[in-house]
């Protein structure tokens, strides 16, 4: 493809402001383009003074921005327009904050990365925009219980109505795991690099990536310039986007401390699901998982179907020849609780609502339906009791399970 100007510019930035993406942001909002930016003149001064005000950023943030735009020089942008050229000749794709096909859901947290470098032989609206997005963590030591249990998570999650796509770390153990199950069950996979689009790390995993990157609805990616070595602190940064992709992320197995924990937080400050397998309280292996679920941080997985339930991903059934059909459709819904609650009921109209809107509090269902809070609040306690519905720690109500 052939890079305008703007993409030169945001890929430069990128490089320049990569550890400070919030404030690239703030700087592009002001300046109104990221080629702006590096005009110099007017639009240089309104990103100086932008950057020394102290009701902006943080004293530090303060020093870094001063240093970093110092670095907003035509050189930069040299350096921008070869690295894209490096980009095609690889087949890679780079994807900028400002293109359509950049992922809506990693648009929308503060510090999304400028660019995204992609290596996928599906489009990038192929791999984001068709289907919903679910993380996948865990520890590089994993243990048998952790293994197996991750291969049946993944296995439920392809058995769904609405096929996610798996969004993982590309590492050792639960990782890979997830990835490769992910493939053999027919999903869309991503895999975040905290290195170059051009190298694999652990390089154990290069057939894996590979097969990624030919699979449909499948590829890997980074936020960081070619040529990027592994770094440690590389892998804890690159975490924010594969929660930032995800509706929800499942942590598998994780110790007390870990990649998968730091995942865990960003994704509970993105507002995102955060789901946890439960182990032994002797297991180092489980201890972070634990203590997520003990913290109500996390929602405890108590089995796969349930998890599928309340993601909101619909199970399905086997059907006549053993063809994938959906077990309930909004018409036999709908039929049911007539039937039980009678037609025209404030639980008939509630209960549609949830099936259409999971994870709705009793504010959001009371805007949806135009009941009174009251009579909302008490059709969920009545739904829940007869099993229709089941509510979490934060009273979000979504479908039993067996209803969906």
């Amino acid at each position: 493809m052939s890079y305008s100007d703007e993409h030169v510019a945001l890929c430069a930035l990128n490089k320049i402001f990569g550890y400070h993406p919030a404030l690239a942001v703030s700087l592009l909002e002001q300046a109104g383009s990221a080629v702006k930016l590096f005009a110099g003149g007017d639009t240089f001064s309104v990103a100086k003074n932008w950057a020394d005000a102290p009701e902006k950023v943080s004293p530090s943030g303060q020093t870094a921005s001063a240093s970093l735009l110092s670095q907003l020089v035509p050189s930069e942008l040299e350096w921008a327009r070869k690295e894209l050229e490096r980009v095609e000749a690889g087949g890679f794709r780079f994807v900028t904050l400002n293109d359509e096909d950049y992922p809506a859901a990693l648009r929308e947290i503060p510090d999304p990365p400028l660019g995204l470098y992609l290596n996928g032989t599906s489009s990038p609206t192929e791999i984001f925009g068709l289907r919903p997005m679910i993380g996948i963590v865990g520890t590089r030591d994993i243990s048998l219980y952790g293994r197996e249990w991750c291969r049946k998570l993944v296995e439920a999650l392809a058995a769904a109505a609405a096929l996610p796509c798996i969004v993982s770390g590309l590492a050792f153990g639960a990782d890979g795991i997830a990835h490769k199950t992910a493939m053999e069950c027919g999903l869309g996979t991503v895999g975040v690099m905290a290195t170059g689009i051009d190298q694999v790390y652990p390089w154990q995993h290069r057939d894996l990536a590979m097969s990624m990157v030919r699979s449909p609805g499948s590829g890997v990616l980074t936020d960081y310039p070619m040529d990027t070595s592994p770094v440690a602190h590389n892998f804890l940064r690159r975490n924010r986007i594969i929660a930032g992709l995800c509706s929800a992320v499942i942590v598998v197995e994780s110790k007390n401390k870990g990649g998968s924990l730091v995942t865990a937080k960003y994704a509970v400050d993105y507002d995102r699901e955060v789901y946890a397998l439960p182990g032994r309280i002797d297991d180092p292996r489980s201890a972070g998982c634990n203590s997520l679920i003990a913290s109500n941080m996390a929602h405890i997985i108590t089995s796969p179907e349930e998890l599928v339930g309340h993601l909101g991903l619909g199970a399905r059934v086997r059907g006549a020849g053993g063809s994938w059909a959906t077990g309930w459709t909004q018409a036999r819904f709908r039929q049911y609780l007539e039937k039980n609650f009678g037609a025209g009921s404030a639980m008939v109209t509630v209960g549609m609502a949830i099936r259409e809107h999971r994870g709705a509090r009793a504010e959001d269902l009371t805007a949806l339906t135009g009941l009174p809070i009251g009579t909302v609040l008490e059709s969920i306690g009545l739904l829940e009791i007869k099993g229709v519905i089941t509510t979490d720690l934060l009273r979000r109500c979504t479908l039993a399970p067996a209803y969906t």
